[in-house]
């Protein structure tokens, strides 16, 4: 299914006729109800910054969170993550550390607690996230939500919108004939578009450009690290679930790497069983993956982090903007 409707959003031709009443009512239930959650917006007692974006699918929020965290700490400031916990059975909210089972927390919290070393709190309810993180850390001055831009009920000071720029909007329509949560212009009513891959200016002047790299893996049970085209010309297992695993794929064949792909769902529930290939290859996964799968890894097991890199002046852009929200001389975020 998932494959059928990426084929309809992502090709050149209208959707379905048949698709377009139901993308319709979506957009006017998503529109009633973020109008009655920005009414019941709360704002929390220091500077809340939203990274999300407005199509479904990976576009890099979460190295995106990384680096804004790296950034802050740099800047001597002191954040915090909040984020939904998708896939993780709770309880809800949950404070999340370094060591806390992916099963409980979900895959990408677990991976931002291991990576950021900050505190972390998951909810799908993002304001009682803020209140229980900031009562757990006082010390906290600024929050970075996770995948909260249609979370309305939480204020916030700066919003980023992370876009594919290979895929881009897909073919404009909302969900289900297209691949939107809400229209193209929300994106342009965030503070700044950070836009992964392709060309920055074909999404507009609030545009900044960034690219992940991937030039070497860690290996799962010995931290040993080696570059990628080390492992070439054999061929090596290629395991993604990822919201697109295209992406994970492209770069290790970017490295020179012969690949045999096994794409899985976006949050898969890894068995050992799944990954038990016969042929002794090394089998190289996301960080996300790897969070799932350290537990029962073999010694050919590596994972590959993802870094970014910001294109031209992005980096800068996005400090400015931080640190405007931060001094607190910037707007809020607009409204569509």
């Amino acid at each position: 299914m998932k494959a059928w409707l990426e084929g309809i959003w992502y090709r050149a031709a209208p959707p379905p006729a048949w698709l377009r009443p139901l993308s319709h009512i979506y957009g006017a239930v998503a529109e009633h109800l973020a109008t009655k959650r920005r009414r019941q917006a709360q704002r929390l007692p220091v500077p809340v910054i939203v990274v999300g974006n407005v199509a479904v699918g990976g576009t890099g929020k979460t190295p995106s969170v990384l680096w804004l965290v790296a950034a802050l700490r740099q800047a001597g400031h002191r954040p915090g993550i909040l984020s939904r916990g998708y896939g993780g059975r709770g309880p809800f909210p949950m404070l999340v550390t370094a060591d806390t089972a992916p099963a409980l927390c979900g895959d990408e919290p677990a991976l931002m607690a291991q990576r950021s070393g900050v505190p972390l709190v998951v909810a799908p309810d993002r304001l009682a996230a803020g209140r229980l993180l900031l009562e757990r850390h006082p010390q906290l001055d600024v929050l970075v939500c996770d995948d909260g831009l249609q979370h309305y009920r939480l204020a916030r000071d700066l919003e980023l919108c992370v876009v594919d720029g290979t895929r881009g909007y897909g073919n404009g329509w909302l969900l289900p004939a297209g691949p939107l949560r809400e229209p193209p212009a929300r994106a342009q009513a965030a503070t700044l578009i950070l836009v992964n891959g392709g060309d920055p200016a074909a999404f507009g002047a609030t545009a900044v450009g960034f690219r992940l790299e991937t030039t070497m893996a860690v290996n799962l049970l010995t931290g040993e690290k080696r570059d990628l085209p080390e492992f070439g010309p054999s061929a090596i297992h290629a395991v993604a679930g990822i919201g697109n695993p295209a992406r994970f794929f492209d770069s290790l064949r970017a490295q020179g790497l012969q690949l045999h792909e096994h794409a899985f769902p976006d949050h898969h529930a890894y068995a050992s069983a799944e990954l038990a290939f016969s042929d002794g290859l090394p089998v190289l996964m996301t960080e996300k993956d790897a969070v799932k799968c350290r537990a029962f890894a073999q010694p050919h097991w590596w994972m590959v982090p993802a870094e970014l890199r910001f294109s031209s002046d992005g980096g800068p852009r996005l400090l400015a903007g931080l640190q405007a929200v931060l001094d607190g001389t910037s707007a809020p975020p607009r409204q569509h």
